[in-house]
């Protein structure tokens, strides 16, 4: 036969009499002990389920953007190895849009102002830092956002642990103030306080993973831009041989003008 509860001494606090009642003070649901948690921790909980919310926006943001840019990079790079000039790969490149049409205008600009110089490993010299600094400028586009990924994924979790620790503390002063060591007082506070770590790494996980793949992505697009760059520079290169060959008062301006 159940022995019968244990009456609560008088004066006794809300949560010892209700552990005397056999009941917890309240359900355990992730709701419920979000409500109850102290403030800071609950201030804990929102950063890190705001920090989750960032996460996946940057991933599908970021993922649009970069699998755009590999297709433009793609194409241009297989447009470039085919042609043989670069005015065909103008015409080629002409109604695309993206780093490829950059790089190809940019070495154009500089055989332009370039027309009257006689030294081709100056002008080649030139072309490729003109190309040099604009893939540069293009990988430091295409990480834009991918940092907010590694802050979250390296902090979340102390952040997380902050909320826990924070949350213990007051669930033993919250013994001492009740006078009890019984489990039902102790295990929803301990509770809230865990939920705080949980949500952490909820948020944490995904970033690190997400920032794993957006890191050889990203790697293998700035190798797509240096084989258009190598592409591009061939192209110079086949150019200044023509003229050189040429030498006919026809090639005193081989070069196409810059685009409008």
């Amino acid at each position: 036969m159940a022995a019968p509860p244990v009456a609560a001494p008088p004066g006794a606090s809300q949560a010892v009499q209700t552990v005397a009642s056999g009941q917890l003070p309240h359900d355990l649901s992730p709701w419920s002990m979000f409500v109850h948690a102290d403030i800071v921790v609950q201030a804990v909980m929102v950063g890190l389920a705001f920090a989750s919310v960032v996460t996946w926006t940057v991933w599908l943001a970021k993922s649009i953007e970069i699998a755009s840019a590999k297709r433009r990079a793609h194409h241009a790079r297989k447009v470039l190895a085919k042609v043989r000039s670069i005015e065909e790969a103008r015409q080629q490149l002409q109604a695309r849009h993206g780093v490829g049409r950059h790089l190809l205008e940019s070495a154009v600009t500089e055989l332009r102002m370039s027309a009257d110089a006689f030294d081709k490993e100056g002008i080649k010299e030139r072309v490729a830092s003109r190309l040099e600094r604009i893939e540069a400028a293009s990988g430091r586009k295409i990480t834009r956002g991918t940092s907010a990924l590694a802050t979250i994924g390296s902090t979340a979790p102390f952040v997380g642990l902050f909320g826990t620790v924070w949350g213990i503390m007051n669930s033993f002063i919250g013994i001492s103030k009740a006078h009890t060591t019984s489990l039902a007082v102790v295990a929803p506070g301990i509770a809230e306080a865990l939920l705080a770590t949980a949500i952490g790494l909820v948020a944490a996980i995904p970033a690190v993973m997400i920032y794993n793949v957006f890191a050889r992505t990203i790697t293998t697009y700035r190798a797509e831009l240096g084989d258009i760059s190598a592409e591009v520079l061939r192209l110079v290169s086949r150019d200044l041989d023509r003229h050189t060959a040429s030498q006919s008062p026809k090639a005193a301006r081989p070069f196409p003008a810059a685009a409008e």
